[in-house]
């Protein structure tokens, strides 16, 4: 049994059947030996079979029999179908298209798109926070540890992580939960943000952002049929991710407003009106809460979360806190309380029993860190059975990616005043927050001072939700366009100026109001112009349509 003939063997087994109308095929690439043989060549084979199957597709055209697509709009999951994301949504796309057109030398009246649509700091020109870039950067090339340019304080953060991890390799799957050492300094970040509420590292859960973690909950909570398919309580407006996945799952979309003449607070008598409507149709069994809010802006008080988790404890329904802004609290005479800790000092009936997941993520706060997908979820009172379960649906998803792990720890381990990347750090950390709040101001002052433009403070977060008038005629135009009166106006913004913001519709919104959502992340000068850019679009629209001088 020569070698030569081992490797023909093998050479046949792999491509039996597939040339076998051929003679004795040549093996020349497969062996490095040149055979003789009677019939063509392996490439001239190939070719032949190539061409037999053109001859038969050919056929099937003519005769009109060409096999149809599996997968098509009628065959599409319809809870695909009606899943809808305005952050990314028309406005976006078209604002792509323009972008595209004036790289190719295209003119419009403006030189540039600016695109106020989402909370990407990166992309807006914010600079990475330099330590935790020296952290990760470390953990992915361990090689650089013997480099005079990176602090031995980063090198101490980034050899415990790579201690936590399978082969000291940032490349290796961990856990699903996530790496132990982070899932600890968590655990250990949140006794301190929360004064000392105690904190179970084995209840925290990295996620890939918090996006993942609100999507595995939910995925958990929905449930039933009919009447008693689950109700997700969402505020009103609301971030998308939440009525996508809500649609995607084929729950039931319970709306709760938010008061916007009370600077967007939540009402607990807006809450009983919306659980008891619910309950004629669905079975309400989740809350969601987004503090700081997201497209509003507005930070919870205590009283009111403490108005919240006690409505949940009494209509016995799961609380999600969204937290993922914790950190963009601006305005002077507000602060993030966390639901966790208000829960906590509710006193043990409540802590003990009300269930409650919280999140974070390494996207929002003074890093900005969108790309790295890094995120935690914590879980309290869930049950344990039901916990398996959910580290099970987390096991299927093998474990969040390790970069976005190490970013999370570094955010809740940052440089502590004795260490000394501290002074950096801070000024870097101050300089980001500290911009925010201006351009907060500004962009409430601005806007505020235009005919037909209400703002509300913008009191955290990193985005204005103002609302617009819209003249009758404008909103008559829309409807025979077959579109929302504030998408002509969003798209008509972008046109002409080349602003993309994203229409309040996309967020949910009382009837006969309308609202656009932007950023505030551009930079001081960048935002000033399109803040000016803003109020003259509005002053011309409603001349146009309104004939008002």
């Amino acid at each position: 049994f020569s070698v030569e003939r081992g490797t023909s063997l093998a050479a046949r087994s792999l491509i039996a059947g597939a040339l076998d109308q051929c003679s004795p095929l040549t093996l020349t690439s497969l062996t490095g030996v040149r055979h003789k043989s009677q019939g063509p060549s392996v490439e001239k084979c190939g070719q032949m079979r190539f061409i037999t199957a053109e001859a038969k597709a050919s056929a099937g055209r003519l005769e009109g029999k060409l096999r149809e697509k599996t997968l098509t709009l009628d065959t599409l999951n319809p809870q695909v179908k009606a899943v809808e994301y305005a952050v990314r949504g028309p406005i976006v796309i078209k604002a792509g298209e323009i972008e595209r057109y004036l790289e190719e030398g295209g003119t419009k009246p403006f030189s540039e798109v600016i695109k106020a649509n989402i909370g990407d700091a990166h992309a807006m020109g914010q600079k990475p926070i330099t330590f935790l870039r020296q952290v990760v950067a470390l953990c992915t090339f361990p090689e650089l540890m013997d480099s005079p340019s990176f602090p031995e304080d980063a090198k101490r953060r980034a050899r415990r992580i790579l201690q936590g991890c399978g082969g000291h390799s940032l490349g290796s799957y961990s856990a699903s939960p996530g790496v132990e050492c982070i899932r600890k300094d968590i655990a250990a970040y949140i006794e301190q943000r929360d004064e000392g509420v105690p904190s179970d590292w084995e209840n925290v859960y990295l996620t890939t952002g918090a996006s993942d973690g609100i999507m595995t909950i939910l995925r958990l909570l929905v449930s039933g049929k009919d009447s008693s398919r689950t109700g997700v309580m969402i505020p009103i407006p609301q971030y998308p991710l939440y009525s996508a996945a809500i649609s995607e799952m084929d729950a039931v979309q319970v709306n709760y407003y938010l008061d916007e003449d009370n600077c967007w607070a939540l009402d607990i008598n807006e809450l009983h009106r919306s659980y008891q409507a619910a309950k004629q149709h669905c079975q309400p069994r989740v809350i969601c809460i987004i503090n700081p809010g997201n497209p509003t802006g507005q930070v919870q008080s205590k009283k009111c979360i403490e108005e919240v988790l006690h409505f949940a404890y009494e209509e016995n329904l799961f609380v999600m806190s969204d937290e993922v802004y914790q950190d963009n609290v601006y305005a002077p005479d507000c602060q993030f309380h966390s639901f966790k800790k208000v829960l906590y000092e509710m006193g043990p009936e409540y802590f003990n029993s009300v269930e409650l997941v919280s999140f974070h993520s390494t996207s929002k706060g003074y890093t900005g860190e969108c790309g790295f997908r890094g995120g935690y979820m914590e879980v309290i009172n869930m049950d344990p059975e039901v916990k398996a379960q959910m580290v099970k649906l987390l096991s299927v998803r093998l474990c969040p990616p390790l970069a976005g792990q190490a970013a999370m720890d570094v955010i809740v381990n940052p440089p502590q005043p004795e260490e000394h990347t501290f002074k950096q750090f801070h000024q870097e950390k101050s300089s980001v927050l500290g911009a925010l709040a201006e351009k907060a101001k500004l962009t409430e002052k601005i806007l505020n001072a235009v005919p037909g433009i209400k703002c509300n403070p913008v009191q955290g977060a990193m985005y204005a939700f103002p609302r617009i008038f819209i003249p009758p005629k404008a909103v008559e135009e829309a409807k025979a366009l077959g579109m929302q009166p504030d998408m002509l106006y969003c798209l008509r913004l972008l046109e002409e100026t080349g602003i993309c913001v994203v229409p309040g519709s996309g967020f949910g919104q009382k009837d006969g109001t309308y609202h656009f959502r932007m950023t505030i992340l551009p930079s001081i000068e960048k935002l000033k112009v399109l803040l000016g850019k803003v109020r003259d679009f509005h002053i011309g629209f409603l001349k146009e349509y309104s004939g008002l001088e």
